[in-house]
């Protein structure tokens, strides 16, 4: 039955494709429990994950929410969703794409007893009944997310065995599936899961920017296929969720062959890029299963008990070449764990060319720190492969990892490392940090070390990959980059400095309904001096919203430029480049005609973990899209205003970036756009903030501060 099955599948794609072609959206049915629904969330109408997911994927969807609270997918659970109107509902909406995010409840004690034998089945009556519909949705399945509780839903059972269940039918069934369940990492943020179960706004937010992008990249393209170019496959398995082939390739006088495995992603993304990983396969896949998600192949030449060696970079050769005639791409990805680390900065220093970046993971860069001293099996083997007569002659090796940093620091090749700083197997100071030392003094600038404090050697990876995988979309052409894409925030606490029991949603409500009551006074003959735009800092001006309850700046603004009846502060705590893009776009701004704005926006940005790069895209689509609603007023941009404690802090060298980049850059911005660089203002010589001027985080102003901005601001209009 199954390759019928997968050949009905090859034709939803011409069925897909043509639906894109016609006169209407797309429909999307998120089908689920209460997480879909959106419980406990602030406007659930607008902050569940399918609101959240109906903007960013735009216009050319339909998102509807089928969510269901405390239902299961089990038929003979307490609360079966297949018993729910919003089930039957969801059959009538004659979806293109429906989304299946059941399981939690399923964790429930009173539900467990049905698990191993029903789940499967269960699952595929379900998608059975969306499958038979007149519309032939592509169904994807998501994992449930990870909750921080065992008290009857439990966590313990989500993780161990309903996530690896939908895993086995994503494989069994060739159906696209969505890993969930690392998305909030392994530590509880009441921010993000304020009662450990059900995700927040922002963590639905982060839910559907996730979502959103695997639809975007893969719904309605051609299946990836086992290219008949490599070695036939002698065994097909389940990684989780995706099919893993595993071929012997030809090696050796004897013929025995390497063992090789290839995973395929269920889509390739452009230019069918891979993965190379050394080592330890299958170990903390989280990043794998992303990467395999965003359309990256996962690949894997056995090297164990090489070290590093010749014949092992030998293999990888040979490997290289039967993949890239395969068609994959001629840029591979490096991932190298712990003893990884030999192989992958070897063969990275002997073929550069073909390296597109290099993510490694407490990786070892010098024989001399591991094996030696640590593992005499280890040494012994390592020895052998080496062809080392004696430890004097290893230590005298002149090509170990940490050897070739001044090699790679000439090369574009971007560098990930991720190290427990605790590690006394494979010690930072050893490896990682002499690498970067050497690297930096030879001019490297590519290189990013992620430092888990507290950590041993394991565990490797990140509970969250997701900067990893981001470093490797980056370092692929293929990231999308936030920053630029308009959505709305999903900020919802109350220490945003707003009233009780506002959300963002009500917060653009306010600032619109305030901009309507300065355009009625302007009809008058006083029309608005200045329009602030920005995010919590610019919100600390206050103005006349009635929302806003914390206003350090508004005095200051008060006297520096006329009462706030000539003046209004239109920023948002939280908010983003992206989320003030689409404010500037939905929220009638123009009603107004100010004879000047004031843009400061990007920290947040820099804060969530966008590069300066992206953040400075994203400012100047504010800015450009600020020019294009008010062409006859006056634009200062500023950019962000400097944070952290000194010149050596992350955020402030960040912040300088953004506006290097700005400066070279500020030609290109519209006619009516004005780039000030406002550092100098609340900054000394020495690097450190002006004293008075910033609260404890050194980010926000305090009342002084805002006296500085303010006189600042006034200074420029009157030029």
């Amino acid at each position: 039955m199954k390759p019928i099955f997968l050949f009905l599948c090859s034709l939803l794609l011409p069925v897909f494709s043509a639906r894109a072609q016609e006169n209407r959206p797309l429909r999307v049915a998120c089908v689920g429990n209460s997480i879909t629904y959106g419980a406990l969330i602030p406007n659930r109408d607008r902050n569940s994950y399918p609101a959240q997911l109906q903007q960013y994927l735009g216009t050319g969807y339909e998102v509807r929410n089928f969510g269901v609270s405390g239902r299961t997918l089990l038929t003979r659970g307490d609360l079966p969703y297949i018993q729910t109107s919003e089930y039957r509902a969801s059959l009538d909406f004659r979806p293109d794409i429906v989304l299946l995010k059941l399981g939690t409840n399923d964790s429930k004690p009173q539900n467990r007893g049905c698990l191993a034998s029903d789940f499967l089945s269960d699952y595929r009556a379900l998608i059975r009944s969306y499958r038979e519909l007149p519309s032939r949705p592509e169904v994807i399945l998501l994992t449930p997310v990870k909750c921080f509780t065992d008290e009857n839903i439990s966590d313990s059972v989500i993780g161990g065995r309903i996530v690896p269940l939908v895993r086995r039918l994503a494989y069994e069934d060739g159906l696209a599936a969505v890993n969930l369940y690392n998305l909030f990492g392994d530590r509880w943020d009441p921010a993000t899961m304020p009662d450990r179960i059900h995700p927040s706004s922002i963590a639905a937010g982060r839910m559907a920017r996730t979502i959103g992008e695997y639809i975007l990249r893969n719904c309605g393209k051609p299946a990836a296929v086992y290219s008949a170019t490599l070695p036939a496959p002698v065994d097909r398995s389940n990684f989780h969720g995706h099919t893993r082939y595993d071929f012997i390739m030809p090696w050796g006088k004897t013929g025995e062959g390497v063992a090789c495995r290839l995973v395929l992603p269920r889509v390739y993304a452009e230019g069918q890029p891979w993965v190379l990983r050394a080592r330890f396969w299958g170990h903390e896949p989280q990043a794998d299963i992303a990467l395999l998600e965003n359309g990256f192949a996962i690949a894997y030449c056995d090297v164990a008990n090489l070290y590093g060696a010749e014949e092992a970079l030998e293999r990888w050769d040979k490997f290289y070449g039967l993949m890239t005639r395969a068609g994959f791409s001629e840029r591979v990805v490096l991932e190298g764990m712990s003893r990884g680390g030999l192989p992958v900065y070897n063969w990275a220093a002997r073929r550069p060319e073909r390296v597109c970046c290099i993510y490694a993971d407490a990786p070892v860069m010098d024989l001399k720190s591991w094996p030696v001293g640590s593992s005499p099996e280890d040494t012994r083997l390592m020895m052998a492969a080496y062809g080392f007569r004696n430890e004097k002659q290893m230590r005298k090796w002149s090509r170990n990892p940490i050897d070739h940093a001044a090699a790679l620091a000439g090369t574009d090749i971007p560098i990930l490392h991720v190290v427990g700083d605790a590690d006394t197997v494979v010690p930072p100071a050893e490896n990682t940090e002499v690498f970067r030392e050497r690297y930096e003094a030879a001019g490297g600038t590519r290189m990013e070390v992620i430092h888990k404090p507290g950590v041993g050697h394991h565990p490797h990876s990140l509970t969250d990959p997701d900067p990893i995988v981001g470093f490797v979309l980056r370092a692929a052409g293929l990231y999308s980059n936030p920053c630029v894409r308009p959505v709305p925030g999903n900020e919802f606490r109350s220490a945003a400095g707003w009233v009780p029991g506002a959300e963002w949603h009500g917060i653009a409500e306010d600032i619109t309904a305030t901009l309507r009551r300065h355009a009625e006074r302007a009809d008058s003959g006083k029309r608005l001096r200045v329009l602030l735009l920005g995010n919590s800092i610019t919100q600390g001006f206050g103005g006349c919203r009635r929302l806003v309850a914390y206003k350090p700046g508004r005095e200051a603004m008060d006297g520096a430029v006329g009462d706030s009846s000539c003046w209004e502060s239109a920023g948002i705590s939280g908010d983003k480049t992206q989320n003030l893009l689409w404010r500037l776009r939905h929220g009638t701004y123009d009603v107004v005609r100010p004879e000047n704005i004031v843009i400061t926006i990007g920290i947040n940005n820099l804060i969530a973990g966008d590069r300066p790069e992206e953040v400075t895209e994203g400012i100047e689509a504010v800015a450009r899209e600020a020019a294009r609603l008010f062409p006859a007023s006056r634009i200062i941009l500023f950019g962000l205003l400097p944070a952290g404690a000194d010149s050596s802090d992350p955020l402030r060298r960040k912040s300088l970036r953004v506006h290097r980049l700005l400066a070279e850059r500020k030609a290109a911005l519209p006619d009516n756009v004005r780039y000030v660089d406002p550092t100098a203002w609340f900054v000394a010589p020495d690097g450190k903030p002006l004293p008075g001027l910033y609260s404890g985080d050194n980010i926000h102003l305090t009342a002084e501060g805002y006296r500085v901005w303010s006189g600042r601001i006034a200074a420029l209009l009157e030029e």
